[in-house]
């Protein structure tokens, strides 16, 4: 099969489940609607897998497969085709979004089946596909950026899906308008990048960006990498613009693992990984991002210390796990950073599958105060999770201890790194231990509190199919990405398959050094020393000693209600910048709107409707009035002249 055809199918296979879905709307079997969708985001899978094949196929340096179809559009000096490039960055990127997709899809089809709307539920799931697809394929900054927005229009019909609830409305709403507030940045990149270096191809500006000097100063490549970063930090929710994924968690679970796992989040990551050479000559704006990252890991980490929501603790979660993603993309790290993200997809895609399995059991509860010793009931959902929660926790050998331990190790070696930098990813790595060993506790250990009316029972196979097949891929995930130190070590020949994948398309930061192997053993002792310590205190407090928990929070009482309340930030927003646009818009409407656009409207309408009125009396329809008008009129040229 032709690559273009390859191409096509896997953009258009989802965008045809989400027409025949649409236009289906109205039929509620949940099954039918289920399958075409599935099927659809599996054709894409197979797709990208045929794609990837291909690449595999080509030497290293030419794996590159670019098809246009046509030319999108012209104007001036700028041609833009609507051409879309798969080499080693994006095969990764589809291959998660596909085929965690493929199984988010599956899963919907029991989590759904009692929903009054499947088929637009999952019209919606194709869109989400189709979109991410376009971001990650497109060639250009301009194919990318109309996938960019379509993730974030199926994003609000997604998290507000279930919209006749006020409160779900509005999360759609706020993930809605957070996003255009970066989209506004990421575009005034793009017209930097344009009027400096006249292209907006993706392997045109890498090219040029490498030849350049790394600037010291606020340059135009550093200004316009700064711009691109803040549509970043509102797709991948980092600080501020952060707000609008906990708050995503409204809508229906599979949704929430589409959007933190395999989609929407991860695009911020994507386009600073696939303009590597860029970021790298603009070292102002690589220490901002790093330090970005690095302050939203620790800050969400303190925030899911004391949640009460499985999904909020899960959601704050990925906002700290995100924060590691750009710390590792801030320091240099594009490999690990892009590791971190394919592992995250399957640990986090799987918890959150998990926290869905949960919900359904519990009949839609969510608190987690009224559960525990769920194990006994949902032992498959139960034993997934704890892969899931053994990969976050970064222990070897699950998959997050490779990604996340790489990460760390960077923050500190890389040129662009700093103690500082490796010091807040630890810390925050010891409280994401603690807060996953918290949700652990209260949901399926310890004593029940499951209210009596309530009869915990297992998914059924449509659900425990993917949690099982997500179990497996976030305990081998990591395996080919061994970092170089560990297989050195042990003399072993073990490749790091994934950083070898990605090297040919990612710029070295200037003046590396060689590692020294037995400092980087001790930091990765200290990381996952910290990460089992945290772990097991969260099981003492909350399993084996839950009796002292009320003392421990009188003796933090103030710390902990910071963090419960996420440190007011939501409100300071509402405080200092919603209600006073609000108060000012409301007094532009009543001082300027009404006394003088509107009374200036009507006077001019006014002065044309009594000058109609008044020329009306002059068309009497008599006929000898009108040579008489016309005689004073020739008289009057005539006297003039």
């Amino acid at each position: 099969m032709s690559h273009s055809f390859l191409i096509a199918t896997c953009l258009l296979a989802p965008f045809i489940g989400f027409l025949i879905n649409g236009f289906m709307y109205r039929q509620k079997n949940p099954y039918l609607a289920g399958a075409l969708a599935t099927g659809a985001a599996a054709t894409s899978f197979v797709c990208s897998l045929l794609l990837y094949f291909d690449l595999v196929r080509m030497p290293a340096e030419a794996r590159n497969i670019t098809v246009t179809f046509f030319e999108w559009f012209g104007v001036a000096g700028l041609s833009v085709p609507a051409a879309f490039t798969v080499d080693q960055i994006s095969s990764v990127m589809i291959l998660i979004i596909t085929g965690v997709g493929s199984l988010i899809h599956l899963f919907s089809v029991g989590y759904m089946s009692h929903d009054e709307r499947p088929s637009k539920y999952f019209a919606y799931l194709n869109l989400f596909l189709v979109n991410m697809l376009l971001l990650v394929l497109g060639d250009n900054l301009l194919v990318m950026f109309v996938g960019w927005e379509g993730v974030g229009l199926c994003s609000y019909l997604l998290i507000g899906y279930w919209f006749k609830d006020e409160e779900k409305a509005a999360a759609g709403m706020k993930a809605f308008v957070v996003n255009r507030i970066g989209d506004a940045g990421l575009l005034l990149g793009i017209f930097f990048l344009f009027a400096h270096f006249g292209t907006v191809n993706f392997g045109a500006l890498n090219a040029a960006a490498a030849q350049l000097t790394p600037e010291t100063g606020w340059g135009i490549v550093t200004i316009a990498c700064l711009f691109l970063f803040v549509g970043a930090m509102g797709k991948s929710a980092q600080i501020p613009l952060y707000v609008w994924l906990p708050d995503a968690m409204a809508g229906p679970t599979p949704v929430s693992a589409l959007i933190h796992a395999a989609t929407m989040v991860t695009a911020g990551v994507y386009m600073i990984v696939r303009l590597n050479a860029l970021y790298v000559a603009a070292p102002i704006t690589m220490t901002i991002v790093a330090t970005v990252g690095a302050v939203t890991a620790l800050m969400a980490a303190t925030i899911g210390l004391t949640q009460w929501d499985i999904k909020k603790v899960l959601a704050y979660s990925t906002v700290s796990q995100l924060g590691y993603m750009f710390l590792g993309v801030g320091v240099g790290a594009f490999g690990p950073g892009m590791f971190h993200l394919m592992t995250h997809a399957f640990f986090k895609a799987l918890m959150f599958l998990g926290a869905g399995s949960v919900i359904h059991a519990m009949h839609e509860e969510q608190d987690m105060r009224y559960m525990g010793g769920l194990k006994k009931y949902i032992p498959i959902t139960h034993w997934t999770f704890v892969f899931g929660w053994l990969a976050i926790l970064g222990l070897p050998p699950f998959s997050g201890f490779f990604s996340k331990d790489e990460i760390l190790w960077q923050a500190y070696h890389s040129p662009r790194g700093h103690i500082i930098f490796w010091i807040m990813g630890v810390v925050g790595a010891g409280l994401t231990a603690f807060y996953m060993t918290r949700l652990m506790a209260l949901t399926f250990w310890g004593k029940s509190r499951v209210p009596s009316k309530t009869h915990p029972h297992e998914a059924p196979p449509t659900m425990t199919v993917p949690l099982i097949i997500l179990a497996v891929l976030s305990v081998t995930g990591g395996w080919i990405g061994i970092p170089h130190v560990i297989t050195h070590t042990f003399h072993v020949d073990i490749p790091n398959v994934f950083q070898d994948w990605l090297s040919p398309r990612l710029t070295a930061v200037p003046n590396q050094t060689e590692a020294d192997p037995m400092l980087e053993w001790i930091f990765m002792g200290v990381s996952v020393g910290l990460a089992g310590c945290s772990a097991w205190l969260a099981y003492y407090l909350y399993v084996l000693k839950p009796n002292v928990l009320d003392d421990v929070y009188s003796k933090l009482r103030l710390v902990h209600k910071v963090f419960y309340n996420k440190y007011w930030v939501d409100e300071a927003y509402f405080a200092f910048i919603i209600r006073p646009i609000v108060a000012f818009s409301r007094f532009l409407w009543s001082k300027f709107d009404v006394l003088v656009i509107d009374k200036a409207t009507y006077l001019i309408s006014d002065l044309i409707l009594e000058g109609g009125r008044g020329l009306k009396g002059y068309q009497s329809g008599n006929v000898q009035q009108y040579a008489l008008y016309m005689v004073i009129g020739l008289v009057a040229i005539l006297l003039l002249l």
